[in-house]
């Protein structure tokens, strides 16, 4: 306890989602004594797992599928295999199934991939091999350019090494163009771009939006090149491997710890108080593993903010909200098309144009009357979800955003979701043993973080990316406010388990409080907020 009852910590981390125990991981291994405080009564955040449904059903309570945890530089370098961590892989790796009946699947081997998309048309076999080997010679700066911070100088300078610059340029064009026109150009069927667009639809985007393409692509070719694996024992394994590893190294996390406000002395973060009254104090910095509106609006304040940084937060937007429902099925989906039985995930409910439709329905603040379904056959890719002979089965769909959502809309909407279910697997309700629903709402009780159920932390929209991440000039981890760093979804690169955001937030704590260069960063960083918010 320092004398004024405060108790103190190098560090004082707010949040135990994934982002913020990689950033109290990363700092306990430079030595700092570091404190997480966590508002609910487990860690973890979106990346828990419980029985939920049945007695011996294990489900993933928000994420399922981790190709970008698993490809992660930064995940992969906190070697938590040593704490546990091991993965899966279902047979197959993503089928999407149209409603003609057909599927498109994509499965590790990228011949049987190819031979796949060659039923849709001739040659997108032979164009899909083409499009694997392009994303071959960038995969691995493209993900240490998604994984650091903005600007990124070595992963964008190792992409510009390996395609020079008429590549560079081609590749930039392909991170802009919306997945529909960039699916027309690689194939001539129909299956390698509903694909990749419905790997684009796992955000906020539609197909025809600028930018879309470049998740789709992502997407898909890490399934093509990694899979989409599942940690073996559900979800629970990487928060309990991050745990354990932080423990070791003499970290501390608090649960039931409400953090209500950013304590802040001359322009400096120095430390917090929660919701019962306690106080930290943070010797060297405030790390916060909470969406940007939360942060600034909340625990911040506007009185102390800039008043335009104030105003551009009015203007962001979140991605959408999700109804998710999860179900323990007395035997595995009775799939009418047998080729989608053995994929951990299964895109359904639409072609092309209906995707197009769904998204439409969306974006004008409508429930879609046809859904999109992202379905997870978790005991397909791992058996310990279920006992023998069963299935723990998920799906969430997107829904407009909104606060408010009535329980019979979402009723109506959970019976929409088990038809499309029940048209492509015959007889599907007859096995359903157990319910589970979780909607905007509930996915926010149990992860204040998913406000709205919105799981991005902020649209993936280009206009909210990069250098505009959560908005205009604040794309980095370091804030305005010296020594608070943003270490969540909201900051950049965004959504998704691979941990970038927080470690982009213990990396700049570090720069901030190093012993030579601690102060020209502080001047560097000031200096380029007062350009943008000059008051």
């Amino acid at each position: 306890m320092t004398a004024m009852g405060a108790q103190s910590a190098d560090a004082v981390v707010i949040g135990a989602g994934h982002n913020g125990l990689v950033a109290a991981n990363l700092l306990a291994d430079a030595g700092w004594d570091v404190v997480v405080l966590e508002a609910t009564a487990a860690p973890g955040g979106a990346v828990r797992s419980a029985e939920v449904t049945a007695p011996g059903y294990l489900s993933d309570l928000y994420s399922s599928f981790y190709p970008l945890g698993y490809a992660s530089p930064v995940l992969r370098g906190l070697d938590l295999d040593r704490y546990g961590l091991s993965w899966r892989h279902s047979p197959d790796v993503l089928a999407h199934l149209l409603p003609d009946g057909r599927a498109a699947v994509i499965n590790r081997d990228p011949a049987v991939t190819a031979a796949s998309l060659e039923q849709f048309a001739p040659g997108d076999g032979k164009r899909w091999m083409n499009a694997y080997t392009d994303w071959l010679e960038v995969a691995e700066p493209m993900l240490t350019t998604i994984t650091t911070p903005f600007p990124p100088v070595r992963g964008g300078l190792g992409l510009l090494r390996r395609l020079r610059i008429a590549g560079a340029l081609r590749l930039a064009r392909r991170l802009v163009v919306p997945v529909r026109k960039l699916g027309d150009e690689l194939f001539e069927g129909a299956g390698g771009p509903v694909l990749m667009a419905g790997c684009a639809l796992h955000t906020d985007l539609s197909p025809d939006e600028a930018g879309s393409g470049v998740y789709g692509w992502l997407l898909a070719m890490l399934g093509q090149q990694v899979g989409w694996p599942v940690p073996d024992g559900g979800a629970q394994q990487i928060t309990n491997a991050l745990v354990s590893r932080l423990e070791e190294r003499g970290g501390r996390i608090l649960y039931g710890a409400h953090v209500d406000r950013v304590l802040i002395a001359r322009g400096r973060a120095m430390g917090v108080r929660t919701r019962g009254g306690a106080l930290w104090r943070a010797r060297r910095a405030v790390l916060a593993d909470v969406p940007a509106p939360a942060l600034y609006l909340d625990l911040v304040g506007a009185a102390v903010l800039p008043s335009r940084l104030v105003e551009d937060l009015a203007h962001f937007r979140w991605d959408g909200s999700t109804l998710k429902v999860d179900w323990a099925l007395s035997a595995p989906v009775p799939w009418t098309n047998r080729e989608v039985a053995t994929a951990g995930t299964v895109h359904l409910g639409a072609d092309l144009d209906g995707l197009n439709r769904y998204a439409g329905e969306l974006a004008r603040g409508e429930l879609p009357r046809d859904p999109f379904l992202l379905v997870g056959q978790m005991s397909v890719a791992d058996p310990s979800h279920s006992p023998p002979g069963t299935e723990s089965l998920w799906s969430y769909t997107h829904l407009p955003f909104r606060r408010d959502w009535r329980a019979a809309d979402l009723a109506g909407h959970v019976q929409r979701m088990e038809e499309v279910l029940e048209a492509a697997a015959p007889g599907f309700r007859q096995l359903i043993v157990g319910r589970h629903v979780a909607g905007p709402a509930d996915l926010e009780d149990g992860d204040p973080s998913l406000v709205g159920g919105a799981l991005g932390g902020g649209t993936a929209a280009a206009y909210q990316q990069l250098f505009l991440r959560p908005i205009p000039g604040l794309g980095r981890a370091d804030t305005p406010v010296d020594r608070l760093f943003l270490a969540s979804a909201s900051a950049h690169p965004g959504g998704g388990v691979h941990g970038a955001p927080g470690a982009n937030a213990a990396r700049a704590a570090l720069a901030r409080d190093g012993a030579l260069t601690g102060r020209a960063y502080a001047a560097a960083i000031a200096t380029a907020h007062r350009a943008v918010y000059p008051d």
